[in-house]
């Protein structure tokens, strides 16, 4: 049994979360060392976040004259490296954090899988301004710590040094990733991107897709090369272009400044659906999109009737909500339904206890202090501290995770939402716009729209993608008061038909609708409707 699955099994998921250890696959670590070793005056190696030392345990066994040096904050996993490494006299392990030691140092080879932890679940607040004032470079305060690993290690490089990072690919589509992106393109050491698209995961425990960094500080900076990795044997494409290295070429080729840190840079990687179809605007141009309540503590501000019975909560202090995604079926959300819900005793009311004088309620606010929900993340920063986040009912959900694209629903029971689901508010929904909720909603519930928006994902491990709110808003969508009034009534008419029967034939009828109004001929990438479409449509 090697050492990281006899570590993984004798510690804890909780502790390894904590700390955020998902252990490189040696086929990869065999990959990021020998990109180091490729500089032939390679000498001195940093291994930031050292947890087992995979990569220090790789880089020995092809060449024992490095000299190592190791960072991590878990006394528990370093107490373990030593064990493994006590023997080498060439390698200093150090139980400090990273980001706060070690600046003045410069590296011939860095290599990291680092941790995997938003600011809120890191100890340190300081380290942003940490990484500003060496670096020079202003971020914004909401980042994840793997991206200050990274810029940390590239200030760290020695003329001709190089590194390689193993590191989740959402910073590529994110909004904070954008200064992470421009400062890669800035100090041209950006050499050869990798984004690993598995079906499986790459790690074991963590969901998420990742993507491998090929840096160098060296001159042979006029392209920047992207590569995807669909399976575990194209991984032999990395071998390829390290072995090359610097005449090799990746799947897609670009001058630095062709490549813009402003966007999402799957388009420089993957074909962009939205090509097939013609006028389109933002998503924005019809509605806003913001995320749904966030409590901060939903174990306490989540009622059953239950519960809302046993502390005799008035029915004024309720706020009716959906929870769970779970708990929504279909497309549409109906008052039957949440009534249903009720009589399930499933979670549906939020605790609001904002202008009540009732003993009750004081009584459970008073309990809420007791087990400090008012020193919470989220709770803290509120006045009063018990104060619901002020969201009027969406008329549209949307799901925030999704696996076969996004969902949207019809809230029709009118009631407010967690963050399970985002809220989508139309912009030109009165009775003189031309788009109205109805027809907006029957556009979302297309294989088009979901097409389109799919542009603008996320990407997890196992096939899960997720969208943030300003995802969603930036998206591009067919614009829909180019329509004719003859087209407009016969897409209201089977929206009709389909809310009063939910057959999904005709959906797929306002489907190939907007494919025939919008298709862009020139570009298309596939069929006009998907196969299970025209079985429908051919059936009914």
């Amino acid at each position: 049994m090697d050492l990281e699955k006899k570590y993984s099994k004798n510690t804890d998921l909780e502790h390894r979360k904590k700390f955020a250890q998902f252990f490189t696959p040696q086929p990869i670590a065999d990959l990021m060392s020998d990109w180091l070793l490729g500089n032939e005056n390679c000498k001195t190696i940093l291994e930031p976040a050292f947890g087992l030392g995979i990569f220090s345990r790789t880089l020995l066994n092809k060449n024992n004259n490095l000299n190592i040096k190791g960072f991590d904050i878990d006394e528990t996993i370093i107490k373990e490296a030593k064990t493994h490494f006590e023997s080498f006299n060439n390698v200093s392990l150090n139980l400090e954090d990273y980001m706060f030691n070690d600046w003045k140092n410069k590296y011939d080879g860095i290599i990291c899988n680092p941790p995997y932890l938003k600011f809120h679940d890191y100890d340190n607040k300081q380290i942003l301004q940490e990484v500003e004032s060496k670096l020079k470079f202003k971020f914004n305060g909401f980042t994840n710590l793997y991206t200050l690993f990274l810029l940390k290690s590239v200030f760290q490089l020695n003329k001709d040094g190089r590194a390689a990072y193993i590191i989740p690919s959402e910073f590529l589509n994110s909004d904070y990733g954008k200064l992470i992106k421009e400062y890669l393109v800035k100090t041209k050491t950006l050499r050869h991107l990798f984004v690993i698209d598995f079906k499986e995961n790459v790690f074991d425990d963590a969901m998420t897709t990742a993507s491998i960094l090929l840096l160098a500080n060296d001159n042979n900076n006029s392209e920047i090369h992207i590569s995807t990795i669909d399976s575990k044997s194209d991984l032999q494409l990395i071998k390829r272009y390290i072995d090359s290295y610097p005449k090799g070429k990746g799947e897609f080729s670009f001058a630095p400044k062709d490549l813009d840190p402003t966007i999402k840079w799957r388009k420089y990687y993957q074909v962009q659906n939205s090509i097939n179809y013609n006028n389109l605007v933002p998503f924005s141009t019809y509605a806003k999109v913001v995320r749904g309540i966030a409590t901060g503590a939903n174990e306490y501000f989540t009622f059953k009737p239950s519960k809302a019975k046993e502390f005799n909560i008035p029915e004024a202090n309720l706020l009716p909500c959906i929870c769970k995604a779970k708990d929504v079926k279909t497309n549409f959300f109906t008052s039957e339904h949440f009534k249903n819900l009720i009589k399930k005793d499933e979670l549906t009311y939020l605790f609001n206890g904002q202008q009540s004088k009732s003993e009750e309620v004081e009584n459970y606010i008073k309990k809420g202090e007791q087990e400090e929900i008012n020193e919470k993340f989220l709770t803290k920063s509120r006045k009063p501290w018990y104060a619901l986040e002020k969201r009027p009912p969406a008329p549209i959900w949307v799901s925030v995770f999704n696996r076969n694209g996004v969902k949207f629903i019809r809230n029709e029971a009118n009631i407010s939402n967690l963050t399970t689901f985002h809220c989508v508010y139309p912009t030109n929904s009165d009775l003189f716009s031309k788009v109205s909720i109805d027809l907006l909603f029957a556009y979302l519930l297309t294989d088009v729209s979901k097409d389109i928006f799919s542009d603008n994902r996320r990407e997890y491990g196992n096939g899960l993608k997720k969208f943030e709110p300003n995802d969603l808003n930036k998206s591009k969508m067919l614009d829909l008061s180019i329509l004719s009034q003859s087209k407009v009534k016969e897409i209201l008419k089977l929206y009709s038909n389909y809310r009063h029967s939910e057959n999904e034939k005709y959906i797929a009828e306002i489907d190939l609708i907007f494919r025939n109004e919008y298709s862009n001929a020139k570009n298309h990438t596939h069929l006009p409707v998907r196969q299970a479409d025209l079985q429908l449509l051919t059936v009914f």
